[in-house]
C-alpha cells in the first residue's frame, strides 16, 4: 500500500482549533472560553493531582514511545503536532490492552496514550490519523472543558434540591453528552488534517466498526449503510435511534464515516489546506454570537440533509424554534457582538 510522502503534507502554522471543530462544539468552546481565569485555574487545579497521578500510572504500567521505543509511533506523534503546530508536544504511551481505543489525557500537560489493539489494527497512514484525532482533542483543551463541565454537574446535582429538579439536571446531561459527540467529530477533522489522507481516515473509521479484514470491507457499501441508518422506514425506529444514544459520549461508526467525507468534499477542508484558517492569535476575537448562529446553521442544515421521519415530521418546528432564537440572540445580545465587547471591557 502506498502512503503519502511526507513532503507533501502541509503545515498549518498558527491553526485554532476553530478551524476544524464541528460548530456546535465551537460555540460551547468559545463561550466556555470567554470565562477568562477558570480553565486557568481547573488546568492548575487537576495538574496538583489528578494530572500527575494519571502520568505516574501510565509511565509505570506502559511504554513510552521515543527514537528507541515505538519509533514510527513517535515520528508519527511529531509530525501531526509539527502538522497542527501544537505549542508543546505531549507525551505518547502505548498501553498493552485489547480494547480498540485511544486517549488524550490531562488538563495542564495533557499526554496520549494508544490501547495495544488499535495500533496492531490500523497501518501507519490510519495510526496517523487516530493520533491526529487525539491531538486536536490536546489543542482544542477539550479535556479541560470536560473536566469543567463535569464539575459544574456535580454542583447542580448538590443544589438539586427543587421536586422533580433532576429533569433539568437530565437535560443538561443530555446536552453534555451531545457536545461530547460533536467533539469527537471535531477531532475526526483535525485526524484528517494530520495525516491529510481521506483514504486512511476511512479505513481507520470503518475498521472500528468491521476489524481488521479490510479486503472484506467497502466504502461504498459503508456509505449506504449510513444512508439506511438516516432514513429509518417509521417513527418507531427514530425513537430506537434516539433512545440508543441517551449515555453515549461517541457517534456512532457510519455516522462519523459520513459526516467526515462531507467534509472532506466540500470546501472548507480544501481552504484550510491552502491556508485559509482562523488563526490561534485571534481566538480571543472570536464572538459567542457569531458561534451560536452557526451552530443553529450546522443543526438546520443537518436536519435539511436527514432523511429520518421523526426529523423530517419536526423539521419545520424545530427550524423555526432556532430562528426564533437567532433573533431572540440578535434583540439581546446585539447581534453576538455586542457580548464580546462587554466580556473584553470586564478583563
Amino acid at each position: 500500500m502506498t502512503t503519502l510522502p511526507e513532503r507533501s503534507r502541509i503545515r498549518l502554522p498558527g491553526i485554532s482549533s476553530r478551524a476544524y471543530e464541528h460548530p456546535a462544539d465551537r460555540s460551547a468552546l468559545v463561550a466556555l472560553r470567554k470565562l477568562t481565569g477558570f480553565d486557568v485555574i481547573l488546568k492548575n487545579l487537576a495538574g496538583l493531582f489528578n494530572d500527575r497521578a494519571l502520568r505516574l500510572m501510565f509511565l509505570a504500567s506502559a511504554v513510552r514511545c521515543s527514537p528507541e521505543q515505538f519509533p514510527d509511533l513517535y515520528q508519527a506523534m511529531l509530525d501531526g503536532a509539527y502538522i497542527l503546530d501544537l505549542p508543546n508536544v505531549p507525551e505518547l504511551y502505548v498501553s498493552q490492552s485489547p480494547l480498540v481505543n485511544a486517549m488524550a489525557l490531562g488538563t495542564s500537560k495533557p499526554f496520549i496514550v494508544l490501547n495495544s489493539g488499535i495500533v496492531e489494527l490500523m497501518d501507519p497512514e490510519e495510526i496517523r490519523w487516530v493520533i491526529g484525532h487525539e491531538l486536536g482533542h490536546v489543542l482544542s483543551g477539550h479535556s479541560v472543558y470536560r473536566t469543567m463541565l463535569f464539575y459544574l454537574i456535580a454542583l447542580a446535582q448538590r443544589l438539586a434540591l427543587v421536586p422533580f429538579a433532576w429533569i433539568g439536571l437530565k437535560a443538561v446531561i443530555w446536552g453534555l453528552e451531545e457536545w461530547y459527540r460533536k467533539s469527537e467529530m471535531s477531532c475526526d477533522r483535525a485526524g484528517l488534517l494530520a495525516t491529510q489522507d481521506v483514504e486512511a481516515a476511512r479505513r481507520g473509521l470503518m475498521k472500528l466498526a468491521g476489524g481488521r479484514h479490510l479486503a472484506e470491507l467497502s466504502s461504498d457499501e459503508f456509505h449506504k449503510q449510513a444512508q439506511e441508518y438516516d432514513a429509518v422506514p417509521d417513527m418507531r425506529e427514530s425513537l430506537l435511534k434516539l433512545l440508543q444514544l441517551q449515555g453515549t459520549t461517541h457517534p456512532f461508526a457510519v455516522v462519523r464515516f459520513a459526516e467526515l467525507d462531507r467534509w472532506a468534499d466540500e470546501g472548507e477542508y480544501r481552504d484550510i489546506l491552502a491556508g485559509h484558517y482562523p488563526r490561534r492569535e485571534d481566538d480571543s476575537d472570536a464572538s459567542v454570537g457569531d458561534e451560536f448562529k452557526a451552530a443553529g446553521k450546522s443543526y438546520q442544515d443537518s436536519w435539511n440533509r436527514s432523511a429520518d421521519p421523526l426529523i423530517g415530521a419536526v423539521r419545520g418546528v424545530a427550524n423555526g424554534a432556532m430562528d426564533a432564537g437567532n433573533r431572540l440572540f440578535n434583540r439581546f445580545g446585539g447581534g453576538g457582538r455586542q457580548d464580546d465587547d462587554d466580556s473584553d471591557d470586564d478583563e
